[in-house]
């Protein structure tokens, strides 16, 4: 009964069951021969047997595939089978091909995982992976080098290696972060994470020897603070000196000997008290922010005071009138009403103010009609605005973003301090500093007080 078609065998062996089975009720209803009808009915027997036998083969290479496939086992192949029709060695065919597949992405998922394993090893950060009860999942060579561990199963075997860390580990929290100074080589950056996988959660811990990284930032915040300071320094010397120099031109012309004795006009003698009240005050204001860094404080509190703002920009002009007259600049300033108050520190508030005229005066320097317009004024909500306007090139869009970013300059000679300190001043005030600019249009800077 050998077909090479599966479904005509199948078909040959159910119409002989079927006729067996007619044959043996035949026999048992016509009663004519018992001994033939036990023939016939072993007969039925054996070909449901056989029938069963034979669907079941088929289905045992079915059940071999998917068995191969939930356990994991892709190194066997299925044969095929000729006497089962074309139909059935394309279905093997399709099998083996299966299986050569997941063969090659199980290959692939080794070697990943060997990468992967690999990689971790050499990272110079230390990686500890382990589950709720401890039992460590993944452990590099760093990490086993920070823990001060050669071999190390579970968590809580640390205990006895390190207790200090392990209490550190214990209590450091989920997404937590930790620097610990183990010794003179690592001062360790810790940090905490949980995964799920699995419906199991594991607890990632990583090691980071940031020793280097603090030596070169602490370096750096020394040299942004020198920075800082001589910015400051050199904004409050070079207006004073210029000034210095104004009052000794004042004195070399207008001093006239006579009798043995010297005289000043009165009108230079007003001039010179104005000049010399200016350095004083402006001196006053840099010997505060000057003790202020000696003393590990970024910016001097301000002390609020009620103030005029005619004073504040008259004190403040007197101070860069030298250098807005050596570039022919012209300069406009307008205060709306003129009684206008400000509470504010007036010392810190007249370094804003020198910040933004300088950072104006040196935008227009060598332009023809150059011109800065200064102004105050009172809002409908009586909130003091403070505004100051050049006609210089402006600001490129892509510096506009990043002006008032600490130490970011587009002058080959600037600090990138002015602004960003202008800024925190004015924070301190309660204040807003912005900016509007467009290339070739010039650029305002405000001053909104709440």
């Amino acid at each position: 009964m050998n077909f090479k078609d599966f479904r005509f065998s199948l078909l040959a062996r159910v119409l002989l069951l079927v006729f067996a089975i007619f044959l043996c009720v035949y026999e048992v209803v016509s009663a004519s021969n018992y001994l033939t009808g036990l023939i016939i009915f072993c007969l039925v027997v054996y070909l449901v047997y056989n029938l069963y036998e034979f669907v079941l083969s088929t289905n045992h290479k079915l059940t071999r595939f998917l068995e191969g496939i939930r356990y994991s086992d892709f190194t066997s192949n299925v044969n095929a089978d000729n006497q089962l029709g074309e139909s059935f060695a394309d279905l093997n065919l399709a099998f083996n091909q299966v299986m050569e597949a997941f063969r090659r992405t199980r290959a692939e998922k080794e070697e990943h995982l060997q990468y992967l394993n690999t990689l971790v090893q050499h990272v110079q950060v230390g990686l500890i992976s382990y589950d709720p009860d401890g039992n460590i999942e993944l452990i590099n060579n760093v990490a086993r080098r920070f823990l001060n561990v050669t071999h190390i199963k579970n968590i809580k075997q640390l205990q006895y290696a390190n207790p200090e860390m392990y209490r550190l580990l214990k209590e450091l929290p989920e997404g937590g972060k930790h620097l610990l100074r183990q010794s003179s080589e690592f001062q360790l950056s810790i940090n905490a994470t949980a995964l799920v996988l699995h419906n199991r959660t594991y607890r990632l811990l990583s090691f980071q020897n940031i020793k280097s990284e603090l030596q070169d930032k602490e370096i750096e915040a020394w040299q942004n603070l020198s920075r800082v300071l001589r910015h400051e320094i050199m904004n409050s010397i070079t207006p004073m000196t210029s000034l210095a120099a104004t009052l000794t031109e004042i004195l070399e012309e207008d001093v006239k000997e006579k009798d043995g004795h010297f005289e000043l006009e009165a009108e230079s003698v007003e001039d010179i008290k104005e000049g010399l009240q200016t350095i004083q005050n402006r001196s006053e204001g840099l010997r505060r922010f000057v003790d202020a860094y000696r003393s590990f404080t970024s910016i001097p509190q301000p002390k609020m005071q009620l103030l005029q703002v005619k004073e504040l920009f008259y004190g403040t002009l007197k101070l860069m009138q030298p250098d807005i007259r050596s570039k022919k600049i012209k300069m406009d300033c307008q205060i709306l009403p003129d009684d206008l108050q400000l509470y504010a520190d007036p010392q810190l508030l007249e370094m804003v103010l020198i910040n933004l005229i300088k950072n104006a005066v040196e935008a227009l320097n060598g332009k023809e009609g150059g011109q800065v317009w200064l102004k105050a004024e009172a809002d409908e909500h009586q909130r003091v605005l403070i505004s100051l306007r050049d006609n210089g090139p402006g600001i490129e869009p892509e510096a506009l973003s990043k002006i008032f970013i600490p130490f970011y300059t587009t002058k080959p000679t600037g600090s990138g301090i002015g602004l960003s300190l202008s800024r925190e001043i004015l924070q301190m005030h309660q204040a807003q500093l912005t900016v509007e600019s467009f290339p070739e249009q010039g650029s305002c800077f405000f001053i909104r007080f709440s």
